[in-house]
């Protein structure tokens, strides 16, 4: 999701995968259908047919199938709490201020997280994002060096907007100071009263001796400031880093020797312990961060602040619930047989008394 305020967004992304059922569903419906038309026409030739079981309509058992399908496809994008456009609501803060750390070093293009683990990174900030409301959010970015992107805003258009631009060609040097980027996040808080504040990295855990376990300790200890880790990426087989040689994808090779990278979850463990927070060891699966939010960071004691506006995504599953409804309601109205003529339909004559 970006500024655009048509983007589409889904609160609980992991509910399309049953998409895949409804998928297999609908082919075994088709499989179905054709397999009883061909075993009626193998049981008589069509005029027989139309004697033998002449209200029976294949037309209408196919029209139901295609009905229940659907049906199910529409339920299953309701229960993923489709959202789009956006609404401006007035809040009172919960006083939460959030700096979100983005690790773009180029181990971060790495595809074992798919697309890549920076991509997959900016997924979970976006699924974090949208389930905060008035709470301040920035972003720093760190290869070599850490540079703040954006800083503590309540503007959440700005902020998505300079998380879309993150890339490895964002860092000014190569490397991977984690260290570093811990001290520039808490800086960025100022000179604010403790509590409410939270540092969430977003990395694989690859560091060049910045020392990060001690910074995330000095965080805590002089900011007040919690420091959370979520690492990304395959941590037992890794992955190769893509690049380009010579206008040809290839990958990062050092002394001739294809470079593989691998989440280092022990350091990021670490840093979480030191820092007072929790480490997510994502590793290559879609975590839902709006969920890690709620049952985690809100819980830090929060400062007392002022009113703001919060945006806010419109929820439009109703939509789809309703549509699925209207196709179940439809599949259960139509009949597989076709209804007799009132001229051809019969009654049994009546018994005739037998005389006494």
């Amino acid at each position: 999701m970006n500024s655009r305020t048509m983007d589409l967004n889904f609160q609980h992304l992991d509910s399309l995968v049953w998409l895949w059922l409804v998928a297999g569903i609908g082919l075994l419906a088709w499989w179905g259908v054709l397999a009883r038309r061909r075993a009626i026409r193998r049981f008589a030739e069509a005029p027989m047919l139309a004697r033998l079981a002449p209200r029976l309509s294949m037309f209408r058992i196919s029209i139901r199938s295609v009905l229940a399908v659907t049906g199910l496809f529409f339920l299953v994008l309701a229960l993923a709490d489709p959202r789009w456009g956006v609404r401006y609501v007035e809040v009172n803060r919960r006083g939460m201020d959030v700096m979100f750390v983005v690790d773009v070093s180029r181990s971060m293009l790495a595809r074992d997280a798919s697309p890549s683990r920076l991509d997959r990174a900016r997924l979970f900030i976006e699924g974090a994002v949208d389930s905060m409301a008035g709470d301040r959010v920035g972003l720093v970015d760190f290869a070599g060096t850490a540079t703040i992107k954006s800083p503590l805003t309540l503007n959440y258009d700005a902020f998505e907007n300079a998380v879309e631009e993150l890339s490895p060609r964002s860092a000014t040097r190569g490397g991977s100071m984690l260290g570093d980027a811990i001290r520039v996040a808490a800086d960025a808080f100022g000179n604010d009263e403790p509590g409410g504040k939270a540092i969430v990295i977003l990395s694989d855990g690859e560091d060049m001796d910045s020392f990060p376990i001690e910074a995330a300790e000095a965080a805590q200890r002089d900011h007040g400031v919690r420091v959370y880790t979520v690492g990304i990426g395959d941590p037992t087989d890794g992955a190769r880093i893509p690049t380009v040689i010579d206008g040809q994808p290839s990958w990062l090779l050092y002394e001739n020797q294809e470079v593989w990278t691998r989440m280092d979850p022990d350091l990021l463990q670490g840093v979480a312990d030191a820092g007072g927070g929790v480490f997510v060891p994502a590793g290559t699966s879609l975590v839902d961060l709006g969920d890690f939010f709620q049952g985690w960071i809100t819980t830090i004691d929060l400062q007392d602040q002022e009113e703001g506006v919060a945006r806010q995504l419109i929820p439009r599953f109703q939509w789809f619930a309703g549509l699925a409804l209207a196709c179940f309601l439809c599949e259960s109205l139509i009949a597989v047989r076709r209804r007799r003529p009132i001229g051809n339909r019969t009654s049994r004559p009546n018994a005739r008394r037998m005389p006494a």
